[in-house]
């Protein structure tokens, strides 16, 4: 399957969080509500402005999202490290879908910014993934990139130096 399809949907992403897409023990997304998008609408492994690849995504908002009831209360608004955690998770789906091996897992990130948020009455986040490098070896399976989220068209989080990693133990 890799590398074959470039677009999924969120029957295709559940399928992926419970390790059917990609093997057992390979890359996995997290289950809702964990799971922070719907659907993939582009990947590739040599996409981007960088050439390295790409993923966009998409989250459909509805006010009754689990987080709105919680943070906080009275002034609901999406946790920003939950749009990051999305942007960890499409870099690791990248490298599973490129046919590397391995459990995903975030290394870490250099610079966050969080300029607007997500409040109940948005549409729509729009996840874009950018590949600096990609790069397997025989000790090594890592994928650098950097992110951004727009919500309903309006850039909110950028981040850079993305780090996710696969390792086979």
């Amino acid at each position: 399957m890799a590398m074959e399809q470039t677009s999924f949907d969120k029957g295709d992403l559940l399928a992926c969080a419970r390790g059917e897409l990609f093997g057992p023990g390979n890359a996995q997304l997290p289950e809702p509500p964990m799971l922070m998008m719907d659907r993939i609408t582009e990947i590739s492994a040599d996409g981007g402005p960088h050439g390295k690849g790409h993923v966009v995504a998409e989250f459909d908002i509805h006010p009754d999202l689990w987080f709105f009831a919680c943070h906080f209360p009275g002034n609901p608004i999406m946790p920003g490290c939950l749009g990051l955690d999305g942007l960890w998770q499409l870099t690791g789906f990248n490298l599973g879908w490129r046919g590397w091996l391995g459990r995903g897992y975030a290394l870490g990130v250099g610079e966050v910014k969080l300029t607007g948020m997500v409040r109940p009455d948005r549409k729509l986040l729009t996840y874009r993934v950018d590949f600096t490098k990609a790069v397997q070896t025989r000790r090594l399976t890592m994928g650098v990139a950097d992110g951004t989220v727009e919500a309903d068209g309006e850039l909110i989080y950028q981040v850079k130096d993305m780090k996710v990693a696969l390792s086979e133990s």
